[in-house]
């Protein structure tokens, strides 16, 4: 059944957003131009628990209280994708959705040729997800880890199905994007991993926020824990605000743990430059590690303690809804002729 959040959540972000604009045009980097932006700081922190369902509380969590914030206050500082000479919907459209604008608008022809590329792969992950819901129906017979695993797989889908179609979306209003996920099936290493193939929009917005200034201070290894120290908090921070159930600790652990295992293989390197796993042998190890990790820590979390069974019948019922709204068209357009 419709919700007024659906409308009032993204209208709310996007007035809030050209507030910013039009206030960090007239005041400069620093404190003042921080204070402006307090309202606009604290009203994304209110705006997802407006949203109803699981799944669109944290996705809007994750758009407006982790990333909107992180480039608020980046740009408060002067830093960030965020600038308040971009025109008010590039503005709107990069401050409130995980995207970055690319430099340099591609030309016609070359997103031509890349667009029936996603169309298939986001009808494949359509099918996948679908088949995934029907499966979650007999969860009860199979082993917890192989359950989370489906989510896990389930999550990567939505995302990856997702965020093209905000590309998509930007493309239309002629804006150039960069993607956000590169294969992390295919990564070589866990940097490879984190750096250049997953979510690359949070890896953006923490590099200048977090990384940079810290390995300034004290040294790459500290930015590196620094960055995962604070990418786990807020993974705490999105969990709370799907579940409203306290932080374990459990999503924190997940990004220590591979921010030390990011560190220790980055000595590795160093230490023995020559000695490259092939990519044959390094990229298994890589998802095995991912995958086994996040099977004790990540997922628990989010989908213990029966909010797995909250998950899938919100997206059942979404699933019904658009069945329902498709037949109904059908029905329409037959009475039209």
């Amino acid at each position: 059944m419709p919700h007024h959040s659906v409308v009032t959540v993204p209208l709310a972000a996007a007035f809030a957003m050209l507030y910013a604009r039009f206030v960090t045009t007239f005041v400069g980097p620093g404190l003042s131009r921080l204070l402006f932006l307090a309202p606009v700081l604290t009203l994304l922190l209110i705006l997802p628990f407006a949203a109803p369902l699981y799944s669109t509380r944290g996705t809007a969590a994750f758009f407006l209280a982790w990333l909107g914030e992180f480039k608020l206050l980046l740009l408060a500082s002067g830093r960030g994708p965020l600038d308040p000479a971009l025109h008010p919907v590039p503005f709107v459209f990069t401050a409130t959705l995980p995207v970055k604008l690319l430099r340099h608008r591609p030309d016609a022809a070359a997103v031509a040729e890349k667009d029936s590329l996603p169309l298939l792969s986001s009808s494949i992950k359509v099918a996948i997800m679908v088949a995934l819901l029907r499966v979650f129906h007999g969860k009860d017979q199979m082993h917890p880890y192989a359950t989370f695993a489906l989510y896990g797989i389930y999550i990567y889908c939505f995302l990856d199905f997702l965020l093209p179609c905000l590309a998509a979306l930007g493309r239309a209003l002629g804006m150039g994007l960069e993607p956000q996920f590169d294969k992390p099936y295919l990564s070589t290493s866990l940097q490879d991993f984190w750096g250049r193939r997953w979510n690359l929009m949070a890896s953006a917005v923490l590099r200048p926020a977090v990384y940079i200034p810290v390995r300034a201070r004290l040294g790459a290894p500290a930015g590196v824990l620094a960055t995962f120290l604070v990418s786990g908090l807020m993974h705490e921070v999105i969990a709370y605000y799907i579940t409203f159930q306290l932080p374990t600790g459990q999503l924190t652990a997940f990004f220590l743990l591979h921010g030390a295992s990011m560190c220790a293989e980055r000595w590795c390197a160093r230490r023995w430059p020559n000695a490259r796993l092939p990519r044959v042998v390094a990229t298994p190890l890589v998802v095995m590690f991912v995958l086994s990790t996040a099977l004790w820590l990540f997922f628990p979390p989010l989908f213990g303690d029966g909010m797995d069974d909250r998950f899938i019948a919100e997206f059942n019922a979404l699933l019904a809804s658009l069945v329902d709204a498709g037949g109904r068209l059908l029905r329409l357009a037959g009475i039209a002729r």
